[in-house]
């Protein structure tokens, strides 16, 4: 059965979103993401060497563009403007790559998504050509508008970046996927694959995770958890659980044993 995520256009057929951030080297990440089976690669550009500095091991060495779709990515951004030029300069690096994933932190202490300059930025990159993945909080207004202005895919936070919480809220992230005609990646909170299963269970498009992976004690082996526990959320979504009951209600037919 084909069950593909289809972003901007195109198609892929993992649901895993992952980060490079945070391993102990270049093939550390590379064996990590390599287990996975994600497609899709989430680099922070100002962290990250892609090109910009000559002189230092280079991320894409490792984690070719011919094999992955290279998301760029905002973060370490306080500002719109501040983001808006990292997507450029990716755009540059990249030679004209447009897909990136936005994102603008409101303080160093949450990482919380700052949605005044989040619009802001997000508004002048879809204008300036760009196609927007946006890590935005949980409110389902604000996930609409973004939506509306034209963002590819909205991103709400499970819980706050690196925190291992896993979802927090989840009756806002239906609300957000009842109102969406665009892909919903739970972005944010994810810290082992239970928590992306539920993700995945709940109807959501994707899941991107980093520290879940990078901070585990065997990297490579959350990596293949967290395959398995994105396909198999999936897989209990389209399949359709049982009701909940209140009360019990027997496996094996009660009608005809003798008493």
């Amino acid at each position: 059965m084909s069950d593909l995520l289809t972003i901007a256009g195109n198609t892929y057929s993992s649901r895993l979103l992952i980060g490079t951030g945070k391993y102990k080297d270049f093939e550390e990440t590379r064996d990590a993401i390599e287990t996975s089976g994600a497609e899709i690669v989430t680099v922070a550009i100002r962290r990250t060497n892609i090109g910009q500095n000559a002189d230092e091991p280079n991320l894409l060495d490792y984690i070719t563009p011919d094999k992955y779709t290279i998301l760029p990515n905002t973060a370490g951004c306080f500002t719109a403007e501040d983001a808006v030029r990292c997507c450029k300069l990716a755009r540059e690096l990249l030679d004209g790559h447009d897909l990136v994933k936005l994102e603008v932190l409101g303080d160093q202490k949450t990482l919380y998504p700052n949605i005044t300059h989040t619009l802001h930025a997000a508004r002048e990159l879809i204008d300036d050509g760009f196609k927007v993945m946006v890590y935005t909080n949980d409110d389902p207004i604000v996930a609409k508008e973004l939506e509306d202005m034209g963002c590819v895919a909205v991103m709400p936070l499970g819980s706050l970046i690196g925190s291992g919480l896993g979802i927090l809220n989840p009756h806002n992230i239906k609300l957000i996927m009842e109102e969406a005609k665009v892909p919903i990646i739970v972005d944010a909170g994810v810290g082992t694959a239970s928590d992306a299963a539920l993700a995945m269970e709940m109807c959501c498009d994707g899941v991107l995770l980093n520290s879940a992976v990078a901070h585990a004690q065997k990297p490579v082996l959350m990596a293949s958890a967290m395959k398995k526990a994105i396909e198999a959320g999936r897989e209990a979504f389209l399949a359709g659980r049982m009701p909940r009951k209140a009360y019990a209600s027997a496996s094996s037919p009660l009608d005809g044993l003798s008493r």
